[in-house]
């Protein structure tokens, strides 16, 4: 009971603080001198309400959301607390893994409607639904986006966004976002995409790494003309507070049933290529993007492993049922990441060397991941991650100067 009340207080003096109208009235100081912002805790867009929760008011909200789209210590979906709050949520747009996020990878959305909030959700990856339609944003007059990512190119909330967006300008709906940290904002690497091969999962020329948060991507989408027939969506975005590209992020929620710890995002961008190899990334495992190996490498490496069925993570993955030799990255210190600021292709390369039946090594998704047919080509031939990266320029350096028109943080 004491914890509750603790809880009410706490909540109490939360909207006193932050309230415009309050503040006004009450004489208090405003947000910057609020005893966490002193502390330069990092605070998420949808976690500073004073800041859109008036300019919300009397309109009708759709929202791109899922279980990352959290408010406050307590984690409350968003969602949740913009309706206790008193505003119009009309509709819920969700997105690869579903408005719950406990969808596997990859596995068909349907529209629903929400059980706790009894709003119609709609499906943004199911049956080629990628786009709302006009019809999704009818009587609709602002799409509130928050999704944490992870900073991966591969990452398909990017591809998200952009089609929202692009959605959003055509019917002219203004897009709020919600900003929140990227925990691999510290770097930029990678081969930048090569636009004949776009798709979901990569569909601007950026590198792997692009060290950009949402809000900051969505400048780059319009000011690069990215859109359809180059249309301009009208963007509203809630910054993080206190957040510089360099911080270290814990992210409060796991981002996807796969990405299930700091240590597997820090490696998704280096190692999530082996889903384009006939390899085991750990999918049906607790530990996915922490091991790698596949049943014909037994005997050149002795740590092992077992895909299985787990719903929710993954019901069907790669090598299901078949013991898996290969590497273990569990005890991987990834502040060699953070030193090098760069992507790791030691272990695709050692992999492939490996491997015995190398004309089956790769499969046809790796150059949409890789955004290049270059990449397979080069491990093939054996060539070294020192010349592999000599020929990411220029256009890794190209992208870099880009990228500064558009960050919203040091």
């Amino acid at each position: 009971m004491i914890r509750i009340k603790f809880c009410l207080l706490f909540a109490l003096v939360n909207y006193l603080i932050v309230s415009p109208a309050t503040a006004q009235k009450t004489h208090y100081k405003p947000y910057k001198t609020a005893f966490w912002a002193k502390n330069k805790e990092i605070i998420p867009g949808a976690d500073q309400t004073y800041l859109y929760i008036d300019y919300l008011k009397g309109k009708n909200i759709g929202m791109v959301i899922n279980q990352t789209s959290v408010i406050g210590k307590t984690f409350t979906l968003s969602v949740d607390s913009l309706v206790a709050l008193g505003i119009s949520v009309k509709k819920i747009f969700g997105p690869e893994h579903g408005f719950r996020g406990n969808a596997s990878n990859g596995a068909e959305i349907n529209s629903t409607i929400d059980e706790a909030t009894h709003i119609p959700v709609i499906s943004l990856y199911g049956n080629k639904h990628y786009k709302p339609t006009p019809d999704d944003l009818e009587g609709i007059d602002l799409v509130i986006f928050d999704i944490q990512d992870v900073g991966a190119r591969f990452y398909t909330y990017l591809s998200t966004l952009q089609y929202v967006m692009e959605a959003c300008a055509e019917n002219n709906v203004e897009l709020m976002i919600f900003d929140r940290p990227n925990p691999n904002g510290f770097y930029t690497d990678g081969p930048v995409l090569d636009t004949a091969y776009r798709s979901f999962v990569g569909l601007n020329p950026i590198p792997i790494a692009h060290g950009l948060t949402i809000g900051e991507y969505a400048q780059m989408i319009n000011g690069e003309g990215w859109l359809k027939n180059h249309v301009q969506c009208k963007l509203r975005i809630i910054k993080v507070a206190n957040y510089k590209h360099s911080n270290a992020y814990k992210l409060p929620v796991n981002p996807s049933p796969n990405l299930n710890t700091d240590k597997s995002v820090i490696l998704y961008p280096s190692v999530c290529l082996f889903e384009g190899t006939t390899l085991s990334l750990g999918r049906g495992t607790m530990y996915p993007f922490l091991q790698i190996g596949h049943p014909t490498l037994v005997g050149k490496y002795t740590y092992s492993f077992k895909p299985v069925s787990i719903p929710g993570m993954s019901e069907d993955p790669p090598q299901k049922g078949k013991i898996c030799y290969g590497i273990d990255l569990k005890a991987y210190n990834t502040d060699f990441i953070r030193a090098g600021k760069a992507l790791n292709l030691t272990w695709l390369i050692e992999l492939y060397k490996a491997f015995p039946d190398k004309q089956h090594f790769f499969n046809a998704y790796f150059t949409k991941l890789a955004g290049t047919e270059k990449l397979q080509q080069q491990i093939a031939a054996g060539e070294s991650e020192k010349e592999i990266r000599k020929t990411w320029e220029p256009a890794l350096s190209h992208y870099k100067m880009i990228r500064k028109k558009y960050l919203l943080y040091p």
